[in-house]
């Protein structure tokens, strides 16, 4: 007696958004919850680890914390799980890894002292722009 084959029904992965889609999901996490003074500094060619970074304040240990919960929250509406989320037990700084964005979100004292924009844009500008 022969039995018939099996299907073995198998879907692909689904292909991980598109950068520019993750910046904006982190971008509607971090306006959802009102943080403060977003940046968004494009690190390709500068590092090895993103493309991106966005940095953002947050008004209170509580408030940072949220925050960083809201910009997971959102990726993960995009079926993209944080490589790993640092920082949230203190949350005066919360790092979200999310692959090709990495996000801070800081106390504004925090963000002052590390001054990651500097570090992230110095020689950004080209010559002349300098000048004037």
């Amino acid at each position: 007696m022969t039995t018939p084959a099996q299907v073995i029904k198998t879907s692909l992965p689904t292909p991980p958004p598109s950068v520019d889609a993750l910046l904006n999901a982190v971008h509607g996490g971090l306006e959802s919850l009102k943080a403060n003074d977003i940046v968004e500094i494009d690190v390709r060619g500068k590092s090895s680890v993103c493309d991106f970074m966005v940095i953002a304040s947050g008004t209170s240990t509580r408030h940072v914390k949220s925050v960083a919960d809201e910009v997971v929250r959102f990726a993960k509406q995009l079926d993209v799980q944080p490589l790993g989320v640092e920082g949230e037990r203190e949350a005066e700084w919360v790092l979200v890894d999310l692959g090709d964005v990495v996000v801070h979100v800081m106390l504004p004292r925090v963000r002052e002292f590390y001054a990651l924009e500097r570090l992230w844009t110095v020689g950004d500008q080209h010559p002349a722009e300098r000048e004037a």
